[in-house]
């Protein structure tokens, strides 16, 4: 989906229509949260998913900024999904504004490589919501989920195998979905600056700088290679609570009220589980500092834990672990390996 939780609020505020706006947090520039998307008037300005909102208001000082409402965007979200799944049932949710589907097995598919399905796509998604969406149509969902932000909004873009080196090469290495700001800084260092390059080095090149796993799989992602099946059913991988501070905490100088926060954070991820019927075999905490860069600490146990005092213990044991030469702006925990609830541990091991 174009531009998906502006796209909703711009439902609600025609009036807002042409002009930038920007969603995150309680809507306040002035406060420390950060855009969580933006019109494309707004990104002309340099504003970015994750920026923070005083930031977006120095780039562009008209831009509007608005809350985010996440019970209206998954309403929204039902909505565009169920008008998909009148095309197809074949669909892998990934999130509350993006869906892979899979069109190889619909009559008509092989005429124009699918084109026209993902025009009749287009068509049912605005008939139903009044909003627009970008299709990338390719062999695998790697290709495709880069090609649709190609052409955005209201795309659509067609390749196969063969299009690769005219089409992909020449896009930049970070536009490969898995190739973080790390990986690419660390590409650029290599001198791989675009995909084709990438494509060109050779693999124990990659292997030898990135481990065996990824850097195999960056030599195979640049040359559009990828076997990952569509996963249609719905069990959730992962379940997370998070929130962004009012003010930076330091995680020794202000450890009791990051503490009493973690705390909350646990309690209502517990209750999340509990209500949801799903145990967490891993435990993990999600913290940004004040400079934007984000850290992940997270623990296996022994066996799924659903209850809060579990979680609690494995997530404070994470914090432990986490760097405290900086403060934090915003701290979160996830429980990961969802198995289905029933057997649970209250405790975890060594």
């Amino acid at each position: 989906m174009d531009a998906f939780y502006a796209s909703v609020e711009l439902l609600r505020r025609p009036e807002l229509r042409g002009r930038p706006v920007a969603i995150g947090g309680r809507g306040d520039p002035n406060s420390r949260g950060v855009v969580t998307t933006a019109t494309y008037e707004a990104r002309r300005f340099g504003i970015r998913s994750g920026m923070a909102l005083r930031r977006a208001a120095e780039l562009c000082p008209d831009c509007v900024f608005l809350p985010v409402d996440f019970p209206e965007y998954r309403r929204w979200s039902r909505r565009f999904k169920a008008a998909i799944a009148t095309v197809t049932d074949r669909i892998e949710d990934r999130g509350i504004d993006e869906v892979y589907i899979d069109l190889g097995t619909l009559t008509g598919v092989r005429i124009d490589n699918g084109e026209a399905i993902a025009r009749e796509i287009q068509r049912r998604v605005f008939a139903a919501t009044a909003l627009t969406c970008s299709i990338g149509v390719a062999p695998n969902k790697l290709l495709a989920k880069l090609c649709s932000e190609l052409d955005k909004p209201n795309g659509i873009t067609v390749i196969d195998e063969h299009d690769v080196p005219e089409r992909i090469w020449p896009l930049p290495a970070s536009r490969i979905n898995g190739i973080g700001p790390k990986a690419d800084r660390r590409l650029e260092e290599l001198g791989i600056r675009s995909i084709g390059q990438l494509a060109a080095a050779p693999v124990d090149l990659l292997v030898r700088n990135f481990g065996r796993s990824y850097g195999a799989w960056l030599h195979e992602a640049a040359h559009g290679r990828d076997d990952r099946p569509l996963v249609t059913e719905s069990e959730p991988r992962s379940m997370s609570r998070e929130t962004t501070f009012e003010r930076d905490l330091h995680p020794s100088r202000d450890f009791q009220p990051l503490a009493a926060v973690l705390a909350g954070l646990c309690r209502q991820l517990a209750a999340d589980l509990q209500r949801r019927g799903y145990a967490g075999r891993s435990i993990g905490v999600k913290a940004r500092f004040t400079d934007f860069r984000i850290v992940t600490r997270e623990l296996t146990l022994p066996a799924p834990v659903d209850d809060e005092a579990a979680i609690r213990r494995a997530a404070f044991a994470c914090l432990k672990r986490v760097p405290t030469e900086q403060r934090l702006r915003l701290l979160g925990v996830r429980a990961g390996n969802l198995a289905p609830g029933g057997a649970r541990n209250t405790g975890f091991g060594p």
